[in-house]
């Protein structure tokens, strides 16, 4: 929750990581082929009309734009001027980011980067990026309500849902509580006993301390925030999590009928549990969870289409997007986090040898 040091995102892809990353994608096709080849011997194809591609494609550029103003507002909420196209880079560079890391860690740091080298003080964007994720968890806590009210029929997806976003939100809150008491406490002087035995030697805890310190100056802006903007940041918030609902069944229900229940909520249960998969992509957890939840609601014949473009619109799209809009700041963002971490390596050994 507190990975950043001034301008340098503080995730660390080594070649292991690296090799895990390309492990994972090459699971991941590789689950997918292989529920394309069982599910296309009973007759299946990828093939899906137009409309369904121009639903879905529709999905993907409201969720990016509400996404866009979402940290757009919030930037403004705290008095902080954020022209719209850095918002967009600033979004699709974290889904970049995060696509290329375990557990989708990459995200914030990519984030932090971007809007740093738009010319952004670095607690000026922990501004943004605590609001835009604190945001994140209430408006996705607002439409799993809504949704448990409009499906409250639906039984066991609806307390399945519940269960993974609550347990997403209370992480996230978790984390956020543990690094604001710590602003409060350890913001100055040696590491403390417990942060030794996790080995946060000297010049890992002065990173630790340098973040909390601008943790702490975030936390004392909320006072001036603005409520418009915020509000409206809100509701975008809203929106761009609802309209995650509606790409599987735009999918689907375009070529027949199904259940509309476990269409629209078991995917938003998937996008937001693949955040705990420690591996980039799911490794294919996300495509075996999806059949199993959702083998016996879409048709056989059009499963393995569903799965591959549900896929397609949800995931690797915004990689695509993402390389584009960002993908050398984000490597960029990468090799100087790397270079960083030597250098903070090299200096725990001098200071270990004394």
């Amino acid at each position: 929750m507190v990975p950043y040091v001034d301008a340098e995102p503080r995730f660390l892809m080594t070649p292991t990581r690296w090799l895990l990353t390309a492990l994972s994608f090459a699971a991941t096709i590789g689950v997918s082929l292989y529920m394309i080849a069982g599910w296309s011997q009973q007759g299946a194809s990828l093939a899906l009309p137009a409309r369904a591609h121009l639903l879905a494609l529709l999905a993907v550029a409201v969720e990016v734009l509400a996404r866009s103003l979402k940290i757009r507002w919030s930037a403004q909420a705290a008095g902080i001027r954020l022209p719209f196209g850095t918002a967009v880079r600033t979004c699709l560079g974290g889904d970049f980011g995060a696509a290329i890391t375990p557990a989708r860690s990459g995200a914030e740091p990519a984030r932090f980067f971007i809007l740093s080298e738009s010319g952004l003080a670095s607690a000026s964007v922990l501004v943004i990026l605590y609001a835009e994720l604190f945001l994140e968890v209430f408006s996705l806590a607002a439409v799993v309500l809504g949704v448990a009210i409009v499906f409250r029929h639906a039984g066991a997806v609806v307390l399945t849902l519940v269960g993974l976003v609550g347990s997403y939100a209370a992480v996230v809150l978790g984390i956020g509580a543990a690094a604001l008491f710590l602003s409060r406490r350890n913001a100055s002087g040696p590491p403390p006993r417990w942060a030794r035995r996790l080995r946060l030697h000297a010049g890992r805890w002065r990173t630790v301390q340098r973040a909390l310190r601008k943790l702490r100056l975030t936390i004392d802006s909320v006072e001036h925030v603005n409520a418009k903007p915020a509000i409206a940041a809100f509701l975008a918030s809203v929106v761009h999590v609802g309209i995650r609902l509606t790409v599987l069944p735009a999918l689907v229900l375009t070529s027949v009928a199904a259940p509309l229940a476990p269409l629209a909520l078991w995917p938003l249960g998937f996008l937001y549990g693949a955040a705990v998969v420690p591996v980039p992509g799911g490794g294919g957890a996300v495509e075996m969870a999806f059949q199993a939840a959702l083998g016996g609601a879409i048709p056989v014949a059009l499963f393995a289409a569903a799965l591959v473009w549900w896929r397609f619109y949800t995931f690797y799209i915004y990689i695509l997007l993402g390389a584009v809009a960002a993908g050398s700041t984000v490597m960029r963002a990468v090799r100087r986090t790397e270079d960083y971490e030597a250098e903070v390596e090299s200096g725990d050994a001098v200071a270990e040898a004394a």
